[in-house]
């Protein structure tokens, strides 16, 4: 061991004391209650907390909120529903959307982050993988939006016709793409006991076969379309959050537009009022909440509706400033993304009232969800309106700001991953790696443009985005809460918004150590226990299909023991001190920046001659 003589060793404390107190000039100059300018210079900061925030909602609001939402309510006792659901937002939702502190605290995505607990990393291969998973049939069904979009401008709107039989054609020009679909005369396996509506999204969107088996080729309009979206995802995101930032002004906003005048016209059609009651007026019955299966849905809903155990909350706050209270933000976006919820309820089943009016019958036969309200049920119920283009109009460019929303974050879920593994190679080459990902993305997503794409739309979503992500969330959860630590989780909490008093985190340590895990434990269970094979309508995939579903989703939990046991190997000493390496924070975790890493990480890549360092921000002994 080197000596230091006295001199030498008030030399380094004089120097390290006053660069520590240049950095620490440095970084209140960069607080962001000071200043806009970038505190991370090598990952970069949003613009504004506003960008930030928008971009958060706009991820968390999606197309779950709009079509699956209202359905679960009026299904499930109505008013009633809001009890399980706000009961599972509380031991749910906020406690798991808090991983959005993770990703903040050291500027990191979802593999990196998990420096923290090193066998887990595999849990962040897991969200990876989902969201590219998920990125190529959910921008497939942002085309369908655009394909309808188009579509809407003509009168009357193409799905409005009378029931066709053998003589009747349907035609459908999109013109701003200059594309002509063929005409697709109604064939006879799909005529019987179907409206107008499902009928042209059978026949003319989607030219859909009888089976998964019949792939047919793809479907051109629906291929140009889907390029458009691409497109359209790739020029926000060629610059990062420094451009999607921008763009959520509008995707973000836009949609709380379109639902609040959709909800004026809507409550002013005759039927209009059964809708609302039936969704979530005096019809409630709460003796659905005896139902089990009324608790499971409700807190299925409430995880999939924050996109939580995605990855994109701890990209997205990996490039927010240290001392942003992310605390804060948690609560506001789960309350505005669960009141979005409510709030599109009314706006739908408004006009579904209206449409269960018209046809005479009940509500119930009319209300879907999923793509049977997106593009049948509501799309038909918007026809009989008069001005019928303009909110056919309105509600298709809405689906498609809240799709670019969810997915500018899935894709920046794998770009920051990608620029996290290879920082100096991929830091200037941000538009690249979007460009060559939205590439690959669109190529991949052409069998979802065939004509049995939206069986494979249908299986991906069945296997890459269900009770696969209950289980990334409870192995996060019990990864931060046992192997890393509840109470330091807290304290890393702390050193970003302030000291807390005991009592303040009551709450969330109870949730953290034992009602939450227990929750996710009961709900993945019970999904795996209920799970039945997928369908689409009345047809049943091909063993093949099902296997290749299964095939997906252990590609993605694969990872997580593989990278185990490679973080077990890889550590040294006996066998409990490899598990014990393992499941602890490697020597770089903690802040990104050395400003911020305060007493109780020291000094990233401390040496010999700076082992003793002495500011009024970090010390190591």
């Amino acid at each position: 061991m080197k000596k230091y003589n006295l001199s030498s060793i008030t030399g380094v404390l004089f120097k390290n004391s006053v660069a520590a107190e240049q950095d620490n000039s440095d970084s209140n100059k960069q607080d962001p209650h000071v200043g806009r300018e970038d505190e991370n210079t090598d990952r970069g900061n949003w613009s504004s907390k506003r960008e930030y925030m928008l971009s958060m909602i706009g991820y968390a609001v999606g197309l779950g909120n709009v079509w699956r939402f209202p359905y679960l309510a009026y299904k499930h006792g109505g008013g009633a529903f809001l009890i399980p659901y706000t009961i599972m937002l509380a031991v749910a939702g906020l406690p798991l959307f808090l991983e959005s502190s993770f990703g903040q605290f050291c500027s990191q995505g979802p593999i990196n982050v998990w420096k923290s607990v090193p066998i887990l990393q595999g849990v962040g291969m897991l969200m990876m993988l989902v969201s590219t998973f998920v990125a190529i049939y959910y921008n497939v069904i942002i085309a369908y939006s655009i394909y309808y979009l188009f579509a809407s401008f003509q009168h009357p709107l193409p799905w409005s016709a009378k029931p066709c039989n053998s003589t009747v054609t349907y035609n459908i020009t999109v013109a701003a793409l200059n594309v002509t679909a063929e005409n697709q005369t109604c064939k006879n396996e799909f005529s019987a006991g179907q409206s107008p509506s499902e009928k042209y999204w059978d026949e003319v969107v989607l030219q859909r076969t009888s089976s998964m088996d019949e792939t047919g080729p793809v479907v051109w309009h629906l291929a140009l379309c889907l390029l458009l979206a691409w497109i359209l995802v790739g020029a926000a995101l060629f610059k990062g959050i420094k451009s999607s930032g921008k763009v959520v002004y509008f995707t973000a906003t836009f949609p709380y537009i379109v639902l609040f005048i959709l909800l004026i016209r809507g409550v002013t059609l005759e039927g209009a009022k059964d809708g609302i009651e039936f969704y979530i007026g005096s019809k409630s019955n709460l003796t659905k909440l005896a139902d089990s299966e009324v608790w499971k849905d409700a807190a299925t809903q409430i995880f999939f509706s924050l996109s939580i155990a995605w990855g994109g909350l701890t990209a997205l706050s990996s490039y927010n400033k240290f001392h942003n209270n992310c605390y804060q933000d948690s609560i506001v976006v789960c309350i505005t993304n669960c009141g979005t919820s409510v709030f599109a309820g009314f706006a739908i089943f408004s006009i579904l009232g209206y449409m269960a009016h018209i046809y005479q019958k009940p509500v119930s036969e009319v209300a879907d969800a999923g793509f049977g309200l997106a593009f049948i049920a509501y799309p038909a119920a918007l026809s009989e309106l008069p001005i019928s283009p303009l909110w056919s109009i309105l509600f298709f460019v809405m689906l498609i700001t809240l799709g670019l929303d969810s997915q500018f974050a899935g894709i920046e879920v794998i770009t920051t991953c990608l620029q996290d593994a290879n920082p100096k190679l991929l830091k200037s080459k941000r538009g690249i790696v979007t460009t060559v990902v939205c590439i690959v993305l669109f190529l991949l997503g052409l069998p979802c443009v065939t004509r049995a794409g939206i069986y494979w739309v249908n299986l991906i979503d069945t296997f890459c985005a269900g009770w696969i992500l209950l289980v990334a969330g409870l192995l996060e959860v019990l990864g931060l809460s046992i192997l890393y630590g509840g109470n330091r989780f807290i304290k890393d909490i702390e050193m970003m918004i302030g000291s807390k008093s005991t009592l303040f985190w009551l709450w969330w340590r109870a949730c953290w150590f034992f009602i939450t895990p227990v929750v996710l434990s009961i709900i993945l269970v019970w999904s795996l226990y209920t799970f039945t094979s997928p369908t689409y309508g009345s047809v049943a995939y091909p063993k093949w299909g099902i296997a290749l579903g299964w095939c997906m989703t252990a590609f993605c939990l694969i990872w997580i023991p593989i990278l185990a046991v490679w973080k077990v190997c890889k550590a040294s000493g006996g066998p409990w001190q490899r598990i014990k390496a393992a499941c602890s924070p490697t020597e770089d975790w903690g802040p990104y920046l050395e400003c911020h890493r305060g007493e109780r990480y020291g000094t990233r890549g401390a040496t010999d001659a700076n082992i003793f360092v002495i500011s009024n921000k970090s010390t190591r002994l």
